[in-house]
């Protein structure tokens, strides 16, 4: 079983996810916190292999936790569950070691298909020995499983949830040059993931008119939120 520490402020709300975690096979609660330094001393108290962490604490950030866990020598592995979708908590919570990103509001279908591909993600490690390339990037993409399941070849698992994320985190739909901006891509490698999520319906394309000219492409990540 992996055991899950479910963090979250909001006392219903993490009632709610633990409830969630719970429907899952192969995943079990083994507790609840509802700030930082709960949650602190329930993984060094209990046997935590995941935790399910809010951002928006009422005495530090789910950020600030992340951090100290590591600094803590705790390799547990985090997936952040927040209503912050501005890109530089996103881009922060990667850096510090968060495995993924789930927005706020989300569906038990959303969560459970992390809380799966995580699941894949530990099999795959577990087996240990040497890896290929093909199968270093299956493993990065493995927690992407939402982005596109199956890529066309010359496709990267990793680029397309770099691309998941930036729309998520974004307030609006984007246009390509924004999103390459976002994530330092290329406006062509930008447009060629946009236009291939949104053959397979994971992102929505609107036309934003302007004065004059051609309308302007717009996209939303529409799957899995």
């Amino acid at each position: 079983m992996i055991e899950v520490l479910v963090v979250d402020d909001d006392v219903r709300v993490a009632h709610v996810n633990a409830a969630y975690v719970e429907k899952v096979p192969g995943f079990r609660v083994a507790g609840r916190a509802h700030n930082a330094a709960e949650a602190l001393r329930l993984v060094e108290e209990l046997p935590v292999d995941l935790v399910l962490l809010d951002h928006y604490l009422p005495d530090e950030t789910g950020l600030t936790v992340v951090r100290a866990l590591r600094e803590r020598g705790h390799q547990t592995d985090v997936i952040m569950v927040t209503a912050a979708r501005d890109v530089a908590t996103v881009q922060a919570a990667m850096r510090h070691g968060a495995l993924q990103y789930l927005v706020k509001p989300f569906s038990y279908a959303g969560l459970r298909t992390k809380l799966d591909a995580y699941a894949t993600l530990r099999r795959t490690l577990d087996n240990g020995g040497e890896a290929e390339q093909a199968e270093v990037d299956r493993i990065f993409g493995a927690l992407s499983a939402t982005a596109a399941p199956e890529l066309p070849k010359g496709h990267s698992p990793t680029t397309a949830e770099l691309v998941r994320r930036a729309l998520m985190a974004a307030d609006g739909p984007l246009s390509a040059q924004e999103l390459a901006e976002r994530t330092r891509l290329s406006r062509q490698t930008a447009q060629r993931y946009l236009k291939l999520l949104e053959r397979t319906g994971r992102v929505s394309l609107s036309l934003k008119y302007g004065d004059t000219g051609r309308p302007e492409h717009r996209y939303t990540w529409s799957y899995g939120r």
